[in-house]
């Protein structure tokens, strides 16, 4: 597999996405929506229950979490207990969330967005083999998921530490259990759909029904990613490496095999898959 074709493939894909305005806009949008406004909303609320019965309602959830977690909370201000619990913990999909729909929405469109657009069959009689291609596709898919999430996460840290940071005694986001989930664990949950989604999108025959499709496969995703979220974020350790060490070979497994399974007839739409 020549590395310098998928790279090709890859960037076509990203060019022609960055062009498509009624395509990021949205998802800019709604990335800055819930790495931003969301915080903001959720946070500022919290700042104005300060010392209220609300506030000391939403401080006692800390006797109804893990040992772990309750030990880094701010012992005596509810109002701070509160906020700094919302923001480490409870806004802790977002992280997960987004890259998904952002990379997902992408990959639904990668193989059948080529026949619709009358690209395929360049495509299909290209000297490029389907690896390459794949691949391209799946690196195209991954890389504006992922670079949303780096940003997503810069602006929420710095939300998180102006309006939590002050009440907790200084910066302090992010704390090791994101630094590890965004690093170790998203890109290869990220992949692990996209590698899916491919598939799915060589079998539909048209984009509005493979991002339907698509959205079969990413909501138990995002379901098992929240359960992993929370162990990682809780537990910083060992046990998130291990998550992101089985993330990564899942994924890698997922991404060749699927590289196997993709047809060169399937970017003419002429043929299934066996």
């Amino acid at each position: 597999m020549n590395w310098d074709h998928v790279r090709a493939i890859a960037g076509a894909d990203m060019r022609r996405l960055f062009k498509s305005k009624d395509y990021w806009i949205p998802l800019l949008m709604l990335a800055t929506l819930f790495f931003v406004f969301m915080p903001l909303l959720a946070l500022g609320v919290v700042g104005m229950l300060a010392n209220t019965s609300m506030a000391q309602q939403l401080a006692g959830m800390v006797d109804s979490i893990p040992v772990e977690v309750s030990r880094s909370l701010p012992a005596d201000d509810p109002g701070a207990q509160a906020a700094y619990l919302i923001a480490v913990y409870m806004l802790a999909p977002i992280a997960i969330i987004v890259p998904l729909t952002i990379s997902v929405a992408v990959a639904s469109n990668a193989i059948v967005g080529e026949r619709e657009r009358g690209t395929g069959e360049f495509l299909a009689h290209s000297p490029l083999t389907m690896k390459e291609i794949y691949f391209g596709k799946l690196i195209a898919s991954l890389v504006p998921g992922y670079f949303i999430t780096v940003v997503g996460f810069s602006l929420y840290s710095l939300v998180v530490n102006l309006t939590v940071g002050p009440k907790v005694g200084g910066w302090f986001f992010p704390t090791a259990g994101w630094f590890l989930l965004i690093i170790l664990v998203i890109p290869p949950v990220i992949a692990i759909a996209i590698a899916l989604v491919l598939r799915m999108s060589a079998r539909m025959r048209s984009a509005a029904a493979a991002q339907q499709a698509s959205s079969l496969v990413s909501l138990p995703i995002i379901i098992v990613s929240y359960a992993l979220t929370m162990r990682v974020i809780s537990a910083p350790g060992p046990s998130a490496l291990l998550i992101g060490a089985i993330a990564w070979a899942i994924a890698l497994f997922l991404a060749v095999r699927g590289a196997g399974k993709i047809r060169r007839e399937r970017l003419l739409g002429v043929a299934s898959e066996t």
